[in-house]
């Protein structure tokens, strides 16, 4: 952090330290650490606590950690509480439902505030690590040709497209599978936006052709957030040639999708996962419901957006637990992360990672044992997990800076951002955007990191990439 103001990185926990002096109104102590999020990203994103990057415009520059990552991860984390807060304190919709302030859940309006003070807490904490590390522009040791830069991001895609179906095959490897698939798209995504302004036409129909296809599989997966980024991917890409086709046709599109897809995701999987129907028929199905408007019986959209949506929900029953009931974990969490980065092709007797996650779960009462749910906790749980508030800072400055490093390792290797930034990270770190427990994350980042060096040596000897 050498050159740094360190007085406006403390502003960053402000909010925080507000937050914690008011505990004793749960209410005005939540509302303060949740704006306190939105000042954090306004803080950040205008460059007042760290300048900006100016080796490119803003527009061009939108798939580093600071915008894209802190923008899904930790909007996502910090923001997406509110439905349930307003659920909590009696609203349903913008509508009061329960006026007599008494009979709201005092226990749990508390540990909702304390858990809105961790998620603000992780929040400074994890734009720390990036502002601390960020240095543009980066010395770049390869070059790329940018006159071939449209025809070769549509090769990579297509090559890894057919890799990760290859890696499907082999038991043990699937992981990769999953990297190159993602990989396949931003490439896609990227090509795309690459041969429209620059009017190739066959590129463009191809890429389009893959895009559909990925977003068609992004339909039938039975979760949002594959769905969700096809449209934010795209229109990011497409933003720096066609800024106001994108705020008007983009923004709407995403604003619908929030709207209808807890209805589509609901009736896909009644259909889709009762083994009764074929995930096209079910896709089919939901599509038509949704369009009707056809709710699936139990559930609405508020019910999405209040316990759903948000993790927070989960996170209340851990904080409620640990310390009282169960102990803090300590450094048993990044053991357990250790034994998951080896490949179960290479130990076929490897423990369940699903079953090492789910022991916390059993143990703090989320679900209880023999249930079939998969409730895996969100990267903040186990770094609250692991050693309270301070284990949030920690867990989430390190974060912070390991997502940055990373971003600018990709840069310095893959001649810049385009190739660096907007697609190798992008493609391979994916999981940074979510930010899943401890033994997925470090896992999924570990061997995303030795994929990476492996596809810049396949760049550098097929002479993508040439040296400076």
């Amino acid at each position: 952090m050498k050159g740094k103001s360190i007085e406006k990185y403390l502003m960053l926990y402000l909010p925080w330290a507000l937050a914690l002096l008011l505990e004793r109104d749960p209410v005005l102590s939540y509302l303060i650490a949740w704006l306190g999020s939105i000042l954090i990203f306004y803080l950040t994103l205008s460059g007042w606590v760290t300048p900006l990057p100016k080796d490119r415009a803003m527009a061009e520059q939108l798939m580093r950690p600071i915008f894209l990552v802190q923008m899904i991860f930790a909007g996502y984390m910090a923001l997406t509480s509110i439905f349930y807060f307003l659920n909590l304190v009696g609203y349903v919709g913008l509508q009061k439902t329960n006026a007599i302030y008494l009979t709201v859940d005092q226990q749990k309006l508390v540990l909702t505030a304390a858990c809105q003070r961790y998620y603000v807490l992780g929040h400074a904490a994890f734009v720390t690590g990036i502002a601390a590390f960020m240095k543009y522009p980066v010395k770049q040791k390869y070059t790329v040709d940018k006159e071939k830069l449209a025809n070769t991001l549509f090769i990579i895609a297509i090559l890894t497209l057919v890799s990760s179906f290859l890696f499907l095959k082999i038991p043990g490897l699937s992981q990769f599978y999953v990297q190159l698939t993602a990989l396949s798209f931003i490439a896609g995504t990227l090509a795309l936006a690459f041969a429209i302004p620059l009017k190739k036409l066959w590129n463009t129909v191809f890429c389009i052709l893959l895009y559909i296809s990925n977003f068609y599989n992004a339909l039938i997966s039975g979760f949002k957030e594959p769905i969700i980024i096809s449209v934010l991917v795209l229109g990011i890409f497409l933003y720096p040639n066609y800024k106001k086709i994108v705020s008007i046709v983009f923004v709407p599109v995403l604003i619908m999708l929030f709207y209808f897809l807890p209805t589509y995701n609901a009736i896909y999987r009644q259909n889709a996962w009762s083994d009764n129907v074929s995930a096209d028929d079910a896709y089919k199905i939901a599509l038509n419901e949704t369009i009707k408007n056809d709710q699936p019986e139990g559930e609405s959209n508020w019910d999405f957006l209040s316990f759903r949506l948000s993790e927070i929900d989960m996170f209340t029953t851990f904080v409620n637990s640990t310390p009282k009931n169960v102990d803090f974990y300590g450094f048993k969490l990044l053991d357990q992360s250790l034994t998951a980065v080896t490949p179960r092709v290479f130990w076929p007797s490897k423990p369940s990672t699903e079953a090492l996650v789910m022991e916390r779960v059993y143990d703090a009462g989320v679900v209880y044992r023999g249930a079939n749910v998969s409730a895996k906790p969100a990267f903040i749980v186990d770094a609250y997990l692991s050693g309270g508030a301070l284990g949030v800072f920690i867990g989430l400055f390190i974060y912070g800076a390991v997502v940055q490093l990373i971003s600018l390792k990709a840069e310095q290797l893959f001649g810049g951002y385009i190739l660096g930034t907007a697609l190798i990270f992008s493609g391979l770190f994916q999981i940074f955007w979510r930010g899943l427990s401890f033994e997925f994350l470090i896992n999924s980042v570990f061997w995303s990191y030795i994929s990476m060096l492996v596809i810049f040596r396949i760049f550098k000897a097929t002479h993508i990439l040439t040296q400076n």
